[in-house]
């Protein structure tokens, strides 16, 4: 027994036997963690009202696993004593596929959050549907960057020298395109703010007025009602104020309609007539129903005014054109007088004066 015992513990000390029993430890560590994360974990994340964790847990159950088996690796490499040169390579190609592995996971978790996060009732959230292409965008550029780093490290590059570099090229590069930039950095506070999405009808500061095409980093595209596409820069867009007729919870609009009839009119009539109007018509909604306010009494007549909701904001120019029509024509058949501008003269005469010769 002795011998067997003398015998084992001269096969325990060779590096080659250290080696294989490092690579089967790391082994059935992994396989252990992979079971209770797979088993004691899941069980826990099934527990919860969300899915956001359960969906964690299975992306991150690979990257722990090759984790715990390249360190295991790592260390039968160091406990075998092989050639500086080769230890150093196979050393490095472990976390370089490690840091790899890691990426990929982090960048998935990430994406599963945001995405599961924009869907919650909040409607302020950043992470909205048409923000996510963004977010997506900026991850893997952290990511990768960070990733890079990691790898660099792995192979023991010194990164300060390259730090140094990328940023004095970065600060070169950002003065000379100091424009672009402010284009880039207002169109990422655009998609996070979302004053407008593609498709909404706008107003701008500038006089421009159409649908929202499409809203890139660096510019935002509009077509006008005479289907002319106007590219404005973001940074022109940032600093303007913006009026979103679509916006809302609805894209409905209300329209005010001023109206003056002559003093002396049955204001009764006027009122009613003004909501047959606008009842009748197909163009105007009748959920809201249409309204009409005796609003002051103006210098040549009695100044009405009537409201009323239309379907879509660019329709406004010809519903109003419809109602003032109808409005004319009704008035006339009526006998309602649309008053003008009118301005009585009083003449003061003196009484002849008799100039003696």
């Amino acid at each position: 027994m002795a011998d067997y015992l003398e015998l084992f513990f001269t096969l325990i000390k060779q590096p080659i036997i250290q080696a294989i029993l490092c690579v089967i430890g790391s082994i059935l560590a992994a396989k252990i963690a992979d079971w209770i994360i797979g088993r004691v974990l899941s069980n826990l994340a099934n527990r919860t009202s969300n899915t956001i964790d359960d969906k964690i847990i299975q992306i991150l159950r690979r990257p722990i696993y090759y984790s715990i088996l390249f360190i295991g690796l790592g260390i039968s490499v160091k406990v075998f004593n092989l050639p500086e040169v080769l230890s150093f390579v196979l050393l490095g190609l472990f976390k370089t596929i490690a840091v790899i592995i890691w990426s990929f996971a982090l960048f998935q978790s990430f994406m599963h959050f945001i995405t599961w996060y924009g869907r919650q009732s909040k409607k302020d959230n950043i992470f909205q549907k048409h923000t996510l292409p963004l977010f997506d965008n900026v991850g893997k550029v952290i990511i990768f960057i960070l990733g890079t780093f990691l790898i660099l490290l792995s192979w023991d590059i010194n990164v300060t020298g390259l730090t140094v570099s990328a940023t004095v090229l970065v600060g070169i590069f950002g003065f000379a395109a100091q424009d672009t930039l402010a284009n880039l950095f207002a169109g990422f506070f655009i998609m996070a703010d979302t004053p407008y999405k593609i498709g909404d009808y706008i107003n701008l500061d500038g006089g421009e007025r159409g649908y929202v095409n499409s809203i890139g980093l660096r510019s935002t595209r509009i077509m006008t009602r005479d289907d002319i596409e106007i590219t404005l820069p973001n940074s022109l867009i940032a600093n303007s104020k913006i009026i979103n007729e679509s916006g809302g919870p609805k894209e409905n609009e209300r329209v005010r309609i001023p109206v003056s009839v002559a003093y002396g009119s049955d204001i009764d009539q006027v009122r009613s007539l003004l909501t047959e109007i606008s009842k009748v018509s197909e163009s105007v909604c009748e959920n809201p129903a249409p309204r009409v306010r005796f609003r002051s009494f103006g210098d040549s007549g009695l100044i009405f005014q009537l409201l009323l909701w239309i379907e879509k904001p660019e329709d406004r120019g010809r519903i109003v054109d419809e109602i003032n029509s109808t409005i004319y024509k009704r008035f006339m058949d009526e006998n309602i007088e649309i008053p003008y501008p009118q301005r009585t003269l009083h003449v003061k005469t003196s009484d002849s004066l008799n100039i003696s010769k």
